[in-house]
Order: structure tokens, then sequence, then C-alpha cells
């Protein structure tokens, strides 16, 4: 039996979630990932009546004699979410968890597709692969995901993302769009990441906190590794200190937008003190627009 308040959280999240997919995101949604409508099948001689604007010139050259291109209707989509559970993503300075947001993203992506028709599946991983749910249609399936997303207690607090990967190029026989949800404290192999972008389309959405990225001066501070375990006492009133804390976050930033952009993958960002609808919304014009749809 869910604890009453995780059911009422669960609606909150789907009244929210729902209600942007209606205004807002369907439409984006299946401009950027439904745009075609149609894929390639095959080619066959050309007959009376065909569309002279479906031959295939390079067939019919070689072949000395007309052919044309036929499509079929595209097929429904699988979209994958993949998130990162670990001990990290339980930490935020301001009014939402990592994982809070998370939970909220990974609602209205799921929404959004099965608003289009499309399957949705769940990966939750640390250090290992948690749980694995298979694709499926349906509100109540993405309901079961929601509460999955919510109530489940990992027993890693580690970060194993190529685990992650590994796992659902395994399992994953068939084209999918991949959404990988993690804070990326520790990242993935460029390699991995190319071949899965490859068998897939392969999306990013680092979630971070503004605290991770630099130390107020609060003076003597004891911190806890929440993966490790492992703790540090150090004086934050250094200001050289905080510059060379700073100046390394940005270079693990700038190498990991780096990674993501010489694989081919895009990358969303989004601060758990924000709005994660901008920078999603945002995502999918450039997305659309990149792709001429």
């Amino acid at each position: 039996m869910l604890p009453k308040e995780l059911i009422r959280k669960v609606r909150r999240i789907e009244i929210r979630t729902r209600s942007l997919v209606e205004n807002l995101f369907s439409g984006e949604y299946h401009s950027t990932f439904k745009g075609r409508g149609m894929e390639f099948d095959q080619v066959r001689e050309y007959q009376d009546g065909d569309d002279i604007r479906a031959i295939d010139w390079n067939v019919t050259a070689r072949m000395n004699r007309p052919f044309v291109k036929e499509f079929v209707e595209e097929r429904e989509l699988v979209v994958m979410l993949l998130v990162d559970l670990s001990a990290s993503s339980d930490f935020g300075t301001d009014t939402h968890f990592k994982s809070e947001i998370a939970a909220e993203i990974c609602s209205l992506l799921a929404f959004s597709a099965i608003k289009n028709s499309d399957k949705v599946g769940l990966l939750l991983f640390t250090d290992r692969v948690e749980k694995y749910i298979r694709p499926q249609k349906g509100k109540k399936h993405v309901l079961r995901v929601i509460r999955e997303l919510l109530y489940f207690e990992p027993e890693g607090r580690g970060t194993d993302i190529d685990g992650a990967l590994e796992h659902l190029n395994h399992v994953l026989k068939r084209r999918s769009v991949l959404f990988l949800v993690s804070d990326f404290l520790s990242p993935a192999k460029e390699k991995l990441l190319r071949v899965t972008n490859r068998r897939h389309d392969l999306i990013g959405v680092r979630l971070y906190d503004p605290r991770e990225r630099e130390f107020p001066d609060v003076g003597f501070v004891e911190l806890e590794d929440a993966e490790t375990g492992e703790r540090l006492f150090l004086s934050t009133s250094d200001a050289g200190f905080r510059a060379r804390y700073s100046a390394m976050r940005e270079r693990e930033e700038t190498a990991l937008r780096n990674r993501f952009q010489s694989s081919g993958i895009d990358l969303i960002e989004i601060s758990s003190r924000g709005d994660y609808v901008e920078p999603l919304v945002q995502f999918f014009k450039n997305r659309g627009r990149r792709r001429g749809q």
C-alpha cells in the first residue's frame, strides 16, 4: 500500500505536468520527434501514375530504367528515461532536491510521449542498474513510472552511467529516444556515449544545484561526500580556495559540454533553483529548427 502523501504527490505532479503537456509541450514534442511521419522502406520499378518526385535517381542511373522510393508510416517511438538515483541526487539548497526535479521532468516527457501514442520505459540506476521497466503505453503505465521515481529506494549510492548505457544497449533491440537524466558528477566515457548515440537518439539532461559551483564564505565546515562517505574539514573563508574550487568546477562543466558536443549529443542543463520548463521548450525548438521541421 502506498502512503497517502506519496499518492497526493503523484497526483500533484500528474496535474502539473499534464497541464503543461496539453498547453505547451505536446506540439513541441510531436514536431521534434514525429515531424517526418514517414520512413524509407524500399525502392521498386517506376509504374504509370507514380509521383516523379519519388524517383531514386542513383538507382535509376545504375539500372538504366526508372526506380522510385517507397515509404511507410513511421513506427511508434520508444522513449526511455534513464535516471540517476545516486546519493548526490538528494541534494538541493533551495526548494527542491535534484531528484524531485528529475521526477517532474520525466513525468512531463512521459505524458508528452503517451499523448503521441509512443511507449515509455524507465531505467533507474546508481552504481548498478536498480530497476528496469519495459516500455509500454498508457496513463496507468506512466503513473507507475512516476511512483517509481518518487518512491523507489536504491541500494547503491555511487554512479555508473556506463553500466546503465551498456544495459540499455543490450536490452533495446530497436532504435529509441533515450533521455539520460543525471548531475554527471561522475561522467560517462565518451566512446560509450558515441556508440549509444549511433544506436539510439541519446539526449543528456544535466541537473545541478548552484551551490555545487561555488562555496559561500561561512567559515570552517565539515563536508561529506554523499556517495563515498568521505569527510573533509576546510575553511570557506579562504578566498583562494573558493576561487580554485569554482575554477575546477567550471573546467569540469566545460569538459562535459565538450564531450557531449563532440559526440553529437544534445545536453539540456537545468538548475534545481530555476524553472525547468523554459530549457526544455528551448531544446525542442532548437532541435526542430536544426532538423528543418
